[in-house]
């Protein structure tokens, strides 16, 4: 049975990746560093994935195991060497710990002549993740590891769609998952023959269905928190019930279609049946996903090549003023939560400097760019 090694036990890592690899045939291990979990997943061997819907129906992820990537780096650098498949689920920030776990695996297998044909695939939130987990790999091996990691493993980027909320469990390997998902493989980068994998879709340019879902999903669960948070909702079912934002939402996602439809030449009937199927997803009762959740790390996620600047400035550019990304965009800038430390540096960022000098430092923009004045204006407005 091929080996697939999934960086990130989390509810992501096994409600989606893990279960979707399991469902191929591949025998899942992870490593993380949640000592409960990976303890449970060695003494059970599987773990339930419960779909959050009317008909509640659930099923059973079997003969997985786990590895404490703290405690037992020899072990985990072995797995790495033995693997067929490679996949992370850790979040961006994380890619750049894990990667000298990986160089260490590979500079192993090299040194023991196992270096075989395998691919490693972060499926993160983040435009061309695999790309920065190579070059985050390649510094960590020496140009004869580099040359002979270039000749056998591929490292194909992705773009992964599934909405896992913040869940509480007695079992502490039980996750609940949204019926939809969608995983998607650069075909070109992967190395060896195209396996056929239930529920995956390679494809020869990644980049539409990149994009399609960060500036639909992405833009659109980041509207519906940031306004949502400004009226007092708790959860993204709750807020897009307000017909105000589902509205504002609505117009976001509109601004986002007219940017994707002439950059990609999408069909314009497709897009729309689409957009209207994550607006429907948002509004599912049994996902009860937390606002504070969706917008937390709003630093990164106000970024220039993110979910809501990306957009707005290329609209900018062209001549299109995006008045429901900008509403979004200057209601971010008061997100605050105790427990999300980008918030805190945001915040004391905003006391400083103001909302105009902030959003230029956080986005690389200018700050006499219209997209920074704009939001500035916007932000004033609010208050």
């Amino acid at each position: 049975m091929r080996k697939a090694l999934h960086f990130g036990a989390g509810n992501i890592g096994r409600g989606f990746i893990g279960a979707v690899l399991s469902e191929a045939d591949f025998n899942v291990q992870f490593a993380d560093v949640n000592e409960r979990v990976i303890n449970e997943l060695n003494d059970k061997k599987q773990y339930t994935v419960q779909i959050a819907s009317h008909e509640q129906a659930s099923f059973e992820v079997i003969g997985v195991s786990g590895i404490n990537s703290l405690s037992d780096r020899e072990e985990l650098i072995k797995a790495v060497a033995n693997a067929d498949l490679i996949t992370a689920s850790v979040g961006p920030s994380v890619l750049s710990i894990i990667a000298k776990d990986i160089a260490a695996g590979l500079t192993y297998a090299s040194e023991q002549n196992i270096l075989k044909e395998m691919n490693i695939v972060a499926c993160e939130n983040m435009i061309n993740a695999t790309d920065f987990l190579k070059a985050e790999i390649d510094k960590h091996v020496s140009d004869d590891v580099k040359n002979k990691i270039d000749a056998s493993v591929g490292f194909p980027n992705s773009a992964v769609d599934r909405i896992v909320p913040i869940q509480h469990h007695e079992d502490a390997l039980t996750v609940q998952v949204e019926p939809f998902f969608e995983w998607v493989i650069e075909e070109g980068s992967w190395r060896g023959a195209v396996p056929e994998m239930e529920g995956v879709q390679f494809v020869a340019d990644l980049s539409p269905f990149i994009e399609r879902k960060l500036l639909t999903v992405n833009t659109g669960h980041a509207s519906i928190a940031y306004l949502g948070l400004r009226q007092g909702f708790v959860t993204v079912d709750k807020a897009i019930e307000d017909s105000e934002i589902k509205q504002k939402v609505e117009k976001a996602l509109e601004e986002t279609s007219q940017f994707l439809i002439k950059k990609y030449n999408l069909d314009q009937v497709e897009h729309q049946s689409y957009v209207q199927k994550i607006i429907e997803r948002f509004e599912n009762p049994y996902l009860s996903d937390e606002l504070s959740r969706v917008g937390r790390a709003p630093l990164r996620k106000l970024g220039k090549r993110e979910r809501l600047v990306y957009p707005a400035h290329s609209l900018m550019q062209e001549g299109t003023v995006p008045q429901a990304l900008i509403e979004t965009i200057a209601s971010a800038l008061h997100f605050e939560q105790e427990s999300d430390e980008e918030s805190q540096s945001l915040q004391q960022k905003m006391n400083e400097l103001g909302a105009k000098r902030t959003f230029a430092q956080i986005s690389g923009l200018e700050e006499n760019d219209p997209l920074v004045l704009a939001v500035a204006d916007q932000y004033q407005k609010q208050k």
